[in-house]
């Protein structure tokens, strides 16, 4: 299982168009001849203190990407250029003179630390030069370089050459490119002398992708074609028995009566990198579609799909039918919940498991053993392709998903078009939950995925929690409730299109707390005229938390008026701590059923209703048509005017008159 891969493929794999070398170290240590030697293949006599920057041609090496090499000073007046070339390369050529045992001493005491210090993340070749002048008695190079690279885990590769005999100069240029087009560090732990997490999960895919009747096997059939669609060419009989017998005499369990098991197969790729032959990895994985980062090729999971701010993607059916597949194979002990093992084995061919970390980690009931339903499942997938529907397509590859983009998702219709039409057909709703600290946001949140309030931990971020609603009529759709902090509702309605992805949103008050009240009270003015003046009216409910405790008459009375006079359902009682809920799930998920209705009115809404109503009785709709809204007052025909003063409203008295002046 080893080749070549061919030479125009290999830079499209690589992702660079150029490789881009700087040279760097002390005075006097063969920077310069060094390049020099590189270009005319033999040892200047005069060599410029500095040599321009020096091109390679894309077939000096196999990999067919040209290289820039760029000479430069250490002199303190050049230390700005020299910085900014540093931090410009794709990989340092770091020299110190063999013959000047103190050159080798100022790589760990000055320039290693300072390529720390400019935080570069660029592979580091160290190259010791004039090796024809190194003295005989000196140690080893493996001897001087082990303790330096123990504390330098950035240097790549370290190497002597003698630019005046010629000995290993085009090597040091060809493991610097090698260093940039197939680096160690993603692949392998030096230091545990193993593959690295995010290596042996990608490789597992491929193997399990490449494992045809899943035996948990490779065959010598399948073997083959692996090796033809990596490397372009076939393995011989004796060749794959070959490879099977080295596997079978370092780690026994690597093969079995089927073929290569994934022990093998991560076995080889270990040994492939300990013997510097990185490529063959690298080819592997850039041909089933990873970037530098181990993960897959943006171009791979872009989203194509257009949509407006208030569309959102949903999971097609065929997709909600793959992850039901996906959960009933990875269910072992058949309980109808995935345990945190269950779930860590069914990502462990991503990059690692997306929901190990907020907001994913704590937003879907689970049962006493931590296990997740397979309605939480689902509504944390959903979760995901509202959030981030390239994460989410991106892990549906990860776990097996073959199909496109445009086959997992399916794009809703605008909700300014659903409100016009009075209904809805989306199946997952977000709601967005305002209120004081204190309120009681958090405990609704808990008790919607069967958790205790005190289960939160203390935050002051954003939380999401995510479960499914069955209705009156059976029907089921997936609800998202996402708190919105306090602090960062000024933020949140900074952003114009901010209540586009909304379907409705909820404001939770503390029922024997006034404050609590005029809180949320202001909140929902905020929300109702940032929808108003931007289009995304959304839905609103008010919550009155604390039932159970005693209420605060004058919020009650308040808070029954505020929302009669906004024209939306009277505040929904609720205790957690009693359990005893009213309801709410299910009455939130009908408001964002019903877009048209529970939109909250405020009195500039309505005063601006009551001007458009007038407009609309004084204008035909010809001129209706010609009219801008700032200028309306002053555009009205001349036989409209005369009975202006009758036909308006009182309460619009002085906005005729200031729309007059204007």
């Amino acid at each position: 299982m080893a080749g070549a891969t061919s030479p125009s493929a290999a830079a499209n794999l690589a992702g660079k168009s150029g490789v881009r070398v700087v040279v760097i170290g002390d005075p006097g240590t063969g920077k310069s001849s060094l390049v020099v030697a590189l270009a005319t293949e033999q040892f200047p006599e005069n060599v410029p203190r500095v040599m321009p920057p020096t091109r390679l041609p894309a077939d000096y090496f196999p990999d067919r990407v040209p290289i820039t090499i760029i000479d430069t000073s250490s002199s303190p007046e050049q230390k700005p250029k020299l910085i900014a070339e540093c931090q410009a390369a794709d990989a340092v050529v770091l020299t110190y003179a063999c013959d000047r045992p103190a050159t080798l001493e100022r790589l760990s005491s000055f320039w290693l630390p300072e390529l720390r210090r400019l935080q570069l993340k660029t592979p580091v070749i160290v190259v010791g030069c004039k090796l024809d002048l190194r003295d005989e008695q000196q140690v080893s190079l493996e001897q001087v370089m082990a303790p330096i690279m123990q504390s330098f885990r950035e240097i790549e590769t370290c190497i002597e050459c003698s630019a005046l005999r010629q000995i290993q100069v085009p090597e040091v240029f060809y493991y610097a490119q090698k260093a940039v087009l197939h680096p160690t560090a993603p692949l392998f732990d030096q230091e545990a002398q193993s593959l690295k997490p995010r290596c042996v999960r990608a490789l597992k895919r491929i193997f399990i992708l490449c494992d045809n009747d899943k035996d948990g096997a490779l065959s010598d059939v399948e073997l083959n074609e692996f090796q033809v669609r990596c490397f372009s060419a076939p393995l011989q009989p004796t060749e794959i028995s070959g490879v099977k017998r080295v596997v079978q005499e370092k780690m026994p369990e690597g093969v079995n009566d089927n073929g290569l098991t994934l022990t093998g197969f991560l076995f080889l790729h270990a040994l492939f990198i300990e013997k510097g032959r990185l490529e063959t990895t690298w080819t592997v994985l850039r041909k089933f579609g990873y970037d530098n980062d181990i993960k897959l090729r943006d171009d791979l999971i872009a989203m194509p799909i257009k949509r407006a701010p208030d569309q959102t993607l949903e999971l097609t059916s065929e997709v909600v039918d793959f992850l039901r597949g996906i959960f009933n194979m990875f269910d072992v002990d058949n309980d109808g919940a995935l345990l945190p093992s269950e779930l860590e084995d069914l990502f462990s061919t991503a990059p690692e498991n997306p929901w190990s970390s907020d907001p994913y980690k704590d937003c879907a009931e689970k049962n006493v053993l931590g296990g997740l339903s397979l309605e939480g499942f689902l509504s944390k997938w959903a979760l995901m392709t509202l959030r981030d529907p390239t994460n989410s397509y991106a892990n549906l590859v990860y776990v097996g998903y073959p199909g496109e983009f445009s086959s997992a998702f399916t794009v809703t219709r605008k909700r300014r078009v659903g409100r016009k039409k009075q209904q809805t057909q989306r199946n997952v709703f977000q709601c967005y939950v305002f209120g004081a600290r204190g309120s009681g946001k958090t405990s609704l949140l808990q008790s919607f995925i069967g958790r205790q309030p005190s289960d939160a931990l203390p935050s002051n971020s954003e939380r999401f929690a995510t479960n499914s609603v069955e209705l009156p009529d059976g029907t089921r759709k997936t609800l998202i409730l996402r708190e919105i902090p306090e602090g960062d509702v000024r933020s949140l309605l900074s952003d114009r299109e901010s209540l586009a992805p909304c379907d409705v949103a909820v404001f939770v008050y503390d029922s024997c707390d006034e404050y609590s009240w005029q809180r949320a009270r202001d909140l929902l003015v905020q929300v109702a005229t940032h929808g108003e003046n931007t289009g995304y009216e959304v839905p609103c409910l008010i919550v009155a938390a604390k039932d159970d405790l005693d209420q605060c008459a004058q919020a009650l009375q308040e808070s029954t008026r505020v929302s009669h006079d906004m024209g939306i359902e009277t505040p929904i009682p609720i205790s957690v701590k009693l359990r005893d809920l009213n309801n709410i799930f299910c009455r939130i998920v009908h408001a964002a059923q019903q877009p048209h209705l529970s939109i909250p009115e405020t009195e500039a809404g309505k005063t601006r209703s009551c001007w458009n109503s007038c407009i609309q009785g004084l204008c035909s709709p010809e001129e209706l048509v010609l009219l801008k809204p700032s200028r309306t007052v002053a555009k009205l025909s001349a036989s409209h005017t005369s009975t202006w003063h009758q036909q308006l409203d009182p309460c619009l008295l002085s906005f005729a008159a200031w729309a007059f002046i204007l």
